[in-house]
């Protein structure tokens, strides 16, 4: 099971799929079965029956999970899609850098 590339909070490029070329924030991650759920992507339709919290029930919409190869992380500095690269810091911190400009992800 290789790691997944991305983290919460970082801004994705759809590159497969019937969402391709959408840009959307990571939501969460589920290492153990290499998905992403991204905002405002791979929406799908829920049937809810009515609640307490919610007595009109109804039809939801949400963000269903996505295969992480599916997704390219997005460099804030130059704005364009890349794999990320793996540098250790002086103090022997692991980041990753864009491999395009050189910038790191925090």
């Amino acid at each position: 099971m290789p790691p997944v590339h991305v983290r919460k909070g970082d801004n994705v490029l759809i590159i497969t799929g019937k969402d391709a070329g959408k840009r959307g924030k990571v939501l969460s991650v589920e290492p153990k079965k290499s998905r992403v759920i991204v905002e405002g992507v791979n929406k799908v339709k829920r049937h809810s029956r009515p609640t307490r919290s919610m007595p009109q029930g109804g039809i939801m919409e949400k963000e269903a999970p996505i295969h992480c190869s599916n997704v390219m992380l997005v460099c804030n500095k130059c704005n364009k899609p890349t794999r990320p690269a793996r540098t250790i810091l002086e103090d022997g911190k692991k980041v990753r850098v864009c491999k395009k400009c050189g910038e790191s992800f925090s």
